[in-house]
């Protein structure tokens, strides 16, 4: 997303882009940590991590292709006491883009399709909107085709079987948010569409497509294509919060994500891959920097690239039911950060970016324990209304009894926001929280929306 916008598969987590810096191979940099320092800084972070914000999953940090950090905290299978480990496989959610634009690559370089092709010439059926849409615009979440886990029955949807066919109608049926190139907006249903057209270019099944030319290629042995019938190995189970504990995810069909989420992996094989982008094994020079280059704000072709601080980022995160993911690639450091989790809406990217401050010696955050106080029922009526989360996302604000809630667009279960202070308030199902401003008079005008390192202003409108 603008990275700091909604970028994940997910539909109420929000993905961040971070960066590092480096050090180089002849010495430490002035200030800058060696790997004894790191290690013991981020088990100090992590320690407070994984009982205050619950954490639960794997963590990888590494420098030139060596793994400096590589632990396991929580559980794997809470209901078995089965901890996580560095073998532990999650799923991706949203980081699967970033693979699905390697596979458009690839075949552009085989000469099998084109990113200036029309997506309509791999598509039948076009509806006539579609016709000036390229794969390019898909790439880069500028096609204007809705985002279809943002439907408002998505919720009910996405339990029950369906075809990569019957998905695509669902959105082919609505009509475009805008006129394709014009502007930028996060779109699964261009991810979805891709993973069509790599089928039909490729003459094989997505599934296959990366196996035989990303995974096997690479040596990822513990990456592919989730399934609930097939029997993976060191699979972690997926948890949502429920007040101070832990529910089994909701489920969800692993047709609907497809080449927009479905993807699983570990924070080994995703360091096998990120190591890969720093040469030609896989793609070549030119094809590479044309997947790293920004097409309208940050994002490029299924990464999203910027900086933190003075430091380059390439960068991209995940949420899907059940698991929250990060990656940043720090490609002047040479600095590789991965966070898998197996908690929906957990804050990889807020961990992600503080193991990143970490590796550089520079300022980074401690979780700490929040505490809610108690607001008169009439303090929290000014807050209720309508907020313009996104162009397709909304977060409407309701007051039930005295208790403060928000309804993400898509979402069936309403969330309850608890007050820190009067205009300060915190989720406790996610690792989010909410900042009411006003204006002069005392007016609600919008909310801040923070999760993960991003930060999302939304106006109210109702």
């Amino acid at each position: 997303m603008d990275i700091k916008k909604f970028s994940h598969f997910r539909f109420a987590v929000l993905a961040a882009i971070f960066t590092f810096v480096l050090q180089s191979a002849a010495g430490q940099a002035p200030g800058v940590p060696n790997s004894e320092e790191i290690v013991s800084k981020v088990n100090e972070y992590m320690s407070a991590a994984e009982p205050i914000d619950r954490f639960s999953g794997t963590i990888l940090v590494a420098r030139d292709g060596k793994v400096i950090v590589s632990k396991g905290y929580g559980m794997a299978n809470y209901e078995w006491g089965i901890p996580n480990t560095p073998q532990t496989v999650f799923r991706l959610g949203s980081i699967t883009k970033q693979f699905t634009s390697a596979a458009i690559m690839l075949l552009q370089e085989r000469g099998k399709l084109n990113v200036g092709d029309a997506a309509c010439k791999y598509i039948s059926d076009c509806p006539p909107a579609w016709e000036p849409i390229t794969i390019k615009q898909l790439l880069s979440h500028t096609a204007g085709i809705p985002n279809y886990t943002s439907f408002p029955d998505f919720a009910k949807k996405a339990i029950m079987p369906v075809s990569t066919g019957e998905l695509l109608a669902e959105y082919k049926s609505k009509p475009l948010d805008f006129a394709p190139g014009e502007k930028y907006n996060y779109s699964n249903s261009g991810y979805h569409l891709l993973g069509l057209i790599i089928e039909k270019a490729s003459g094989k099944s997505y599934t296959d497509f990366l196996q035989d030319n990303i995974f096997t290629p690479l040596g990822m042995k513990q990456t592919g294509y989730d399934s609930h019938e097939n029997l993976i190995k060191w699979r972690a189970a997926g948890y949502a919060r429920k007040g101070d504990g832990f529910v089994n995810a909701a489920y969800m069909d692993m047709l609907i994500p497809y080449a927009a989420g479905a993807l699983y992996s570990t924070t080994g094989d995703l360091l096998l891959w990120d190591q890969a982008l720093y040469t030609e094994k896989l793609l070549t020079r030119k094809s590479l920097d044309e997947m790293f280059t920004p097409v309208k704000g940050n994002y490029a072709y299924g990464w999203g690239v910027g900086k933190r601080g003075n430091h380059a980022s390439i960068s991209h995160g995940g949420g899907i039911y059940g698991f929250a993911t990060h990656i940043a690639r720090y490609p002047d450091d040479r600095v590789t950060v991965v966070v898998l989790s197996n908690v929906e809406g957990a804050s990889a990217g807020a961990v992600s970016s503080n193991l990143s401050a970490i590796a550089f010696g520079e300022p980074y955050t401690l979780p700490k324990e929040r505490k809610a106080i108690v607001l008169p029922s009439q303090t929290l009526d000014k807050y209720v209304g309508e907020y313009q989360l996104l162009p397709n996302a909304t977060i409407t604000v309701t007051n039930e009894a005295g208790k403060l809630f928000m309804l993400l667009t898509g979402r069936q279960q309403n969330l309850e926001l608890f007050p820190e202070s009067e205009n300060d308030f915190f989720l406790k199902v996610v690792d989010a929280q909410i900042k009411f401003e006003t204006d002069a008079s005392g007016k609600v005008t919008r909310l801040i929306f923070k999760q993960g390192g991003s930060v999302i202003p939304a106006p109210k409108i109702k």
